[in-house]
């Protein structure tokens, strides 16, 4: 059970830092091209270490394993991540961070028809709670001002939305196949899937890889992607979607610091405020939860 908290945990910081790492990449990058690139590195990275696993796993594929395995790179990254790449350079990072993080929402809805896990009270309990906070954290009247085109606002919802479609789904094969060769092999036919549309339609593929810019690149590619998928997919392992999917709840309370140190956007009273519900949703979610509702006295109304 240990293992699970450190998992969410270093999923959540490093994908908390994801924002503002991508926001600095897409003014020197193409958002089409930065995706192709981070997920290559990522998915090279983690491919020695996935072939030893399959090699102790006495694993083969089928044509459904690869077509499985197509089907999470389409969805995670050329759908779901050059959305959301596309819709953060029209918002804030700390904004995009919080609607992303809605996406266990849609993970536990995908979950429960795609691998029958049970959507239990305590699971809408917690999301609940931590829904609230992320409202209160996006300050609704505030949306849809100058600062924030509605397009890039909706192009990160829907990343978000399919987000939670991939991280279900990527459940049905994950105990069969392991995380580290899911992580892999997805990332990579996704980015070969992406090198393709750069081609067909003229967009750089390399231009703008420099020493310069080479760092940022090893931190998105190796760390974000490599490292912070793989424990993410780890958590999905061993606790279900709907568990891992908690680090999408801890992931708004760090996005905010890095954007206030890095990108120097403001920390409002609103984001301070609503951490205090995404917190508490999160300890539900990770914690048994009972004792924690009994001092409410909602026991009699989530858990018979």
């Amino acid at each position: 059970m240990k293992k699970i908290y450190i998992y969410v945990f270093l999923t959540g910081m490093l994908f908390g830092s994801m924002e503002v790492a991508l926001k600095i990449g897409g003014a020197s990058f193409d958002p089409i091209q930065l995706t192709f690139i981070r997920f290559l590195i990522g998915g090279l990275m983690l491919l020695p270490f996935a072939l030893h696993d399959l090699k102790k796993r006495q694993v083969k594929f089928t044509k459904g394993d690869i077509g499985y395995l197509f089907t999470l790179g389409f969805v995670c990254i050329c759908f779901s991540m050059v959305l959301f790449q596309i819709g953060l350079m029209g918002i804030n990072a700390s904004l995009a961070a919080m609607i992303f993080s809605i996406n266990p929402v849609f993970t536990m809805v995908f979950a429960h028809f795609l691998v029958h896990e049970k959507f239990t009270r305590k699971k809408a309990f917690a999301l609940g709670i931590s829904i609230i906070g992320l409202i209160i954290v996006m300050s609704p009247t505030k949306l849809f001002s100058g600062e924030n085109n509605v397009w890039y606002l909706l192009m990160t919802l829907a990343a978000a939305i399919s987000f939670g479609f991939y991280t279900a789904f990527g459940k049905k094969r994950i105990g069969k196949i392991g995380g580290l060769a899911q992580n892999s092999f997805s990332f990579l036919m996704g980015s070969a899937t992406l090198l393709v549309m750069l081609v067909l339609t003229g967009r750089p593929v390399l231009a703008g890889v420099s020493m310069e810019t080479m760092p940022l690149l090893v931190y998105i590619g190796v760390f974000v992607t490599g490292v912070g998928y793989y424990f993410y997919l780890k958590a999905v392992e061993s606790a279900g979607p709907s568990t891992a999917s908690v680090a999408f709840f801890i992931k708004p309370m760090v996005a905010p610091i890095f954007a206030f140190f890095i990108l120097g956007e403001a920390i409002t009273g609103n984001i301070l405020f609503g951490l205090i519900f995404i917190l508490f949703g999160s300890f539900i979610n990770l914690t048994d939860g009972d004792k924690l509702v009994r001092l409410f006295r909602l026991k009699k109304v989530f858990f018979k």
